[in-house]
């Protein structure tokens, strides 16, 4: 292909030349001293088109100089690499990419049954299902996330295009929604998003994975839509029964009135707010450190803000912060107290009491929040005996792996909040439609649920086969044939072996292994008569079935 390309490039600079050339020729003879006299202007304006023709011949060869200098670089370069075909001595490195996994049938089973459980309760409160594509333009996503932007997988120019790979499924929604002018919806999207982070495998931390979000976008009254969702996240969190949790709420503008009342420079919220977000995974010396060495804080202003982080509670803390002298002369922090009020007032008519925690130390470092956050996270123990979250290896490129440090814990589970201004930053009219959301750590849960069925040792069954169609002996593969046709047409999920005579024994050996409820049991006598067998495989039971009422019975068992 390259030589072709070469040579069409060449063949056209060539025809070009004998133009160039043909046209000299075809100049007239150089007139005499008086016609030039006469001609003046008309001569020189054939000089200055031989000059110009020079000028483009010169050009052109130069460029095929260029076309067969490159070419024969890519050729070379072809040559070297071995050509198109792989060759045939290559050793592969059979590995998945860090921080990704395969998943067996067995794993699948038990994702598919949690996604299953996640849908219908976003359905429950009204959810329509959406999907964007798993990468957007570069200036979309960049910007949102504050200091975890590092985190985005940016991809090579194609086609004129910056593009990267969606972080998560919040930004793409605003982007959905400035772009098509939806000014109100209720969604739900279940997809896989990608971060360039330090994964912990046995954690469900990794570098592509799945997210579950529920957001509610539209102008509506205070903490209506917000309470909805931290109810949705309680009973997704009980319908999967991975333990005891608790919902941490907090509030974007107290944090940013605490901060202002401390002493913080409003240009160094986001910052500070960063380091907040970290205490759930490290003590407070280790985060004051952060803020006063990195982030350049005072001391002093560190100290106060220590004092605030490390409360939690309930009504009764809103009620003792809206009391405190330095909170109250900050119209944010009292706006957001208010705020968290009303919320925990909400949330204790749809029975969440016991299950929520107004905790100060909650920050959630995305910068697109601006009103209520919360996050669930599950409240065993590290390495606790019996814990729930204590997770079993993670299978990665078929061998087992831990991360050190991570004592086996799960922790988040579930976070979102309220960002009102995200969908503006897209609208050409800054036209804001105020959203709040729950984005679900399906993998998390994953990694809870995988570490529960390990340790049961339970099977799970990874297909969904009623009845196994086998022969008991040779010659009755088309038999067999025509009764699966007669059961896939009634709606049966059925299958049988891809061997002309297998073994009755393996075939029934086959059903125990897959847990495959009922096989039907071929033979010349039983054909001869219009019937076959029909074996319960747990039993060992067999009974003899007309062939006509086969699809009836076979239901009528299955609902047994």
């Amino acid at each position: 292909m390259l030589r072709s390309i070469g040579r069409q490039w060449r063949c056209s600079a060539a025809l070009q030349c004998r133009c160039l050339n043909s046209d000299r020729r075809q100049q007239p003879l150089a007139p005499s001293s008086v016609e030039r006299a006469l001609s003046t202007s008309v001569g020189q304006q054939q000089v200055k088109a031989q000059q110009q023709q020079q000028q483009q011949l010169q050009e052109q060869q130069q460029q095929m100089h260029k076309i067969d200098e490159e070419v024969s670089r890519l050729l070379a370069l072809k040559a070297k690499l071995g050509g198109d075909a792989a060759p045939t001595n290559q050793k592969f490195t059979l590995k998945t990419p860090k921080g990704t996994r395969d998943y067996a049938p067995q794993q699948m089973t038990l994702r598919q049954g949690v996604l299953d459980k996640i849908i219908q309760v976003f359905k429950r409160h009204g959810g329509e299902a959406i999907d964007t594509p798993v990468f957007e333009l570069k200036e979309v996503l960049t910007g949102k996330y504050g200091e975890d932007s590092k985190l985005i997988y940016d991809l090579k120019d194609q086609g004129g295009e910056i593009l990267s790979m969606r972080y998560d499924l919040t930004v793409p929604l605003a982007r959905y929604l400035a772009m098509n002018k939806i000014s109100s919806i209720k969604r739900y999207h279940i997809a896989k998003v990608y971060r360039r982070d330090n994964p912990a495998m046995t954690r469900g931390r990794y570098r592509e994975f799945y997210q579950c979000d529920f957001d509610i976008a539209g102008t509506y009254d205070p903490m209506l839509a917000d309470a909805e969702c931290v109810k949705i996240v309680a009973e997704i969190l009980d319908t999967l029964d991975i333990g005891d949790y608790v919902i941490k709420l907090n509030h974007r503008q107290l944090l940013d009135g605490m901060f202002e009342a401390c002493g913080v420079p409003a240009k160094d919220f986001r910052a500070i707010c960063s380091a907040v977000d970290k205490l759930d995974k490290s003590p407070w010396e280790e985060v004051r450190k952060e803020m006063v060495d990195e982030k350049g804080l005072d001391g002093d202003t560190a100290d106060k803000i220590g004092e605030y982080v490390r409360l939690s509670g309930g009504k009764e803390l809103v009620e003792q912060l809206l009391s405190d002298p330095k909170l109250k002369a900050v119209p944010n922090a009292v706006k957001g107290l208010e705020g968290m009020q009303l919320l925990l007032n909400y949330c204790a008519l749809f029975g969440l009491e016991s299950r929520i925690s107004f905790d100060l130390s909650l920050a959630r470092g995305l910068d697109y929040y601006t009103g209520v956050i919360y996050e669930g996270v599950l409240k065993a123990e590290p390495g606790a005996v019996g814990s729930p979250v204590k997770a079993s290896p993670v299978l990665e490129n078929g061998k087992a792996v831990t991360e050190q440090g991570s004592g086996g814990t799960v922790g988040s589970v579930a976070g979102g909040g309220r960002y009102d201004n995200l969908v503006g930053m897209f609208d050409p009219r800054g036209k804001a439609v105020p959203c709040v959301g729950v984005s679900i750590g399906v993998e998390r849960i994953f990694a809870v649920l995988e570490a529960k069925f390990a340790a049961t040792k339970v099977k799970l069954r990874t297909n969904d086969v009623e009845v196994y169609v086998a022969s008991a002996h040779k010659g009755l593969h088309e038999q067999r044939l025509r009764v699966l046709n007669q059961l896939w047409d009634a709606g049966i999920k059925a299958e049988h072996s891809y061997k002309l005579n297998p073994k009755l024994l393996a075939q029934l050996q086959h059903c125990e292994e897959h847990q495959i409820p009922l096989a039907i049991v071929l033979g010349d006598a039983e054909l001869a008569q219009g019937v076959v067998k029909l074996r319960d495989v747990t039993t060992r039971q067999e009974s003899t079935v007309p062939l006509a009422e086969l699809p009836n019975e076979i239901r009528s068992r299955l609902k047994e």
